[in-house]
C-alpha cells in the first residue's frame, strides 16, 4: 500500500498479537453455515455441493462466508463474483463483497458494496457489522458504533459486540467498552481476552494491557510492549485497522490512504474455474479453495487482459467524438468534481471507423456495470452502453 508498510503483525512483536488477533475470526462464528461446524467443514461441504453444480446459489454464498472465516478473501471474492453471476439481483453477493474490501483494507469500496446491497433490498442488520468496521477504518467512531449496535440483533452479533468494544475504545470510552464486553466474558468468550488487551492500550493503559496479555500469554509483553506503546499515538483510523486487521503503520500514514490495491494480472476467477469442477477430499480443501494471490479488484472495473482470441466486453461510455484531448479533460473534470466515485477507474478510448468513444471498463458482468451506471446517473452523469467488436482498437486514455 502506498504511503505505509503492511505488518501482519510480523517477527517477535506480531508473534504475539497475531495471536491474541486470532482468538476470535474476524467474522462471527455461525454466520457462513446453519450447521454447527467450522468454517473449514464449511467450506468442504460447500465445494463438495458446487463440484457437481457449480452455479448453486446458497452454496456459493455460504462458501464465500466461510472462505472469509478462515481468512482467504481472495478465494471469497471468487465465490461472491460466482453468486453474482448465478443471481444478480440478489443482495447477499453486494454485501460479500463488502466484507471481502473491508477485509483487504478499502473501506471506500467497501461502503459503495454496502450501499448497492441495501438497495437490492438487504436487511441493515445482515451487513452493518462489517459496515461498522469500514466507518470504523475511515475515524467515523459513531457511524461505527451506531452499525455496530444495530449488528447486536443480527447473525454477526457476538462479532459486532467485539468490534463495539474496540470502536468505544478507540473513542476513549473505556468503561463503557469493557461494559460491552461484559455478555461475552461471562460465557467464556475465547475472544475477549484479546480485546480487553486492545481495549486497555487503546485508552492509554499500558499496565492493564499488559496484565490482560500475561495473563493469555504468560512471558509475552516484552515483544508485544512496543505494539501496544504505540496505539495510542495513532489516528483513530490507524487505531481501528491495527486492533481489527493488523495493519499497522510505519511512518504516522493512515494505513489505507484511499489507495486502490492494484489490479490483477489474470482473472481472479481462473483457478475457481478449475475448483468447482472438481471434488476435493476434506484434507486437500484447504489448499485447493486459493484462488491466486492477487490483490481483490475493488472497483468496478476489472482492467482488460490481453486474450489470443477476440472477446467482447462490456463497457460504459462516458462521451464519443473525435476530439482524444477533449476525452482527457472531460475525464479530469469528471473526476476532480466526483472523486470518490471515478477513485479506482481507469478511462480507455475506442477508436474505429465511426470515430472515437471515451469508455471506463471492462466489466466482468452486466450487473457490475450497471451498478456504475446507476451510481454516475446519481451523480448527474450520463452514460451508454458499449460492447466492442474486434475492429474497435482500444487503449487506455493517458496513452494517447
Amino acid at each position: 500500500m502506498r504511503g505505509s508498510l503492511q505488518f501482519r503483525l510480523a517477527g517477535a512483536l506480531v508473534a504475539c498479537a497475531a495471536a491474541l488477533a486470532t482468538a476470535v475470526p474476524l467474522h462471527a462464528q455461525g454466520s457462513y453455515s446453519p450447521y454447527d461446524e467450522s468454517p473449514a467443514a464449511a467450506l468442504a461441504r460447500y465445494v463438495r455441493t458446487l463440484a457437481s453444480d457449480p452455479t448453486d446459489f446458497q452454496s456459493l454464498i455460504g462458501a464465500g462466508k466461510a472462505a472469509l472465516e478462515l481468512g482467504d478473501a481472495q478465494a471469497a471474492a471468487g465465490f461472491f463474483a460466482r453468486a453474482d453471476d448465478a443471481n444478480p439481483r440478489s443482495p447477499l453477493p453486494q454485501a460479500g463483497m463488502g466484507a471481502v474490501s473491508v477485509t483487504n483494507g478499502d473501506p471506500q469500496a467497501a461502503l459503495r458494496y454496502f450501499q448497492r446491497a441495501q438497495q437490492l433490498g438487504a436487511p441493515v442488520a445482515i451487513l452493518a457489522c462489517d459496515r461498522g468496521l469500514a466507518y470504523d477504518l475511515l475515524g467515523l467512531q459513531a457511524k461505527a458504533q451506531a452499525d455496530y449496535r444495530i449488528a447486536l440483533n443480527g447473525p454477526d452479533r457476538d462479532e459486532a459486540r467485539r468490534r463495539l468494544a474496540l470502536s468505544l475504545a478507540i473513542s476513549g470510552d473505556r468503561n463503557d467498552a469493557l461494559q460491552t464486553l461484559a455478555p461475552l466474558a461471562a460465557r467464556g468468550d475465547s475472544g475477549v481476552p484479546r480485546v480487553r488487551a486492545f481495549v486497555f492500550a487503546l485508552t492509554g493503559d499500558s499496565s492493564s494491557a499488559m496484565s490482560a496479555i500475561n495473563a493469555a500469554m504468560p512471558g509475552s509483553w516484552t515483544r508485544v510492549a512496543p505494539f501496544v506503546q504505540r496505539l495510542p499515538t495513532l489516528s483513530t483510523a490507524q487505531r481501528a485497522a491495527a486492533v481489527n486487521l493488523g495493519i499497522f503503520p510505519d511512518d504516522g500514514a493512515p494505513a489505507y490512504a484511499s489507495a486502490a490495491p492494484p489490479a490483477p494480472s489474470a482473472d481472479r476467477l481462473a483457478d475457481l474455474d478449475t475448483l468447482l469442477r472438481s471434488s476435493p477430499t476434506p484434507s486437500s480443501q484447504a489448499q485447493s479453495v486459493r484462488a491466486p494471490a492477487q490483490p481483490v479488484q475493488v472497483a468496478y472495473a476489472r482492467p482488460a487482459a490481453t486474450a489470443p482470441t477476440f472477446q467482447p466486453k462490456i463497457w460504459l461510455e462516458l462521451a464519443s467524438g473525435s476530439d482524444v484531448d477533449a476525452f482527457s479533460r472531460q475525464f479530469a473534470r469528471l473526476r476532480s468534481k466526483n472523486p470518490d466515485l471515478f477513485d479506482g477507474l481507469k478511462a480507455y478510448v475506442a477508436r474505429s471507423a465511426e470515430g472515437a468513444r471515451l469508455l471506463v471498463g471492462p466489466f466482468r458482468g452486466r450487473s457490475d456495470a450497471d451498478t456504475l451506471a446507476e451510481d454516475f446517473a446519481t451523480a448527474g452523469i450520463d452514460t451508454a452502453d458499449f460492447i466492442n467488436s474486434q475492429a474497435d482498437r482500444i487503449a487506455p486514455l493517458d496513452a494517447e
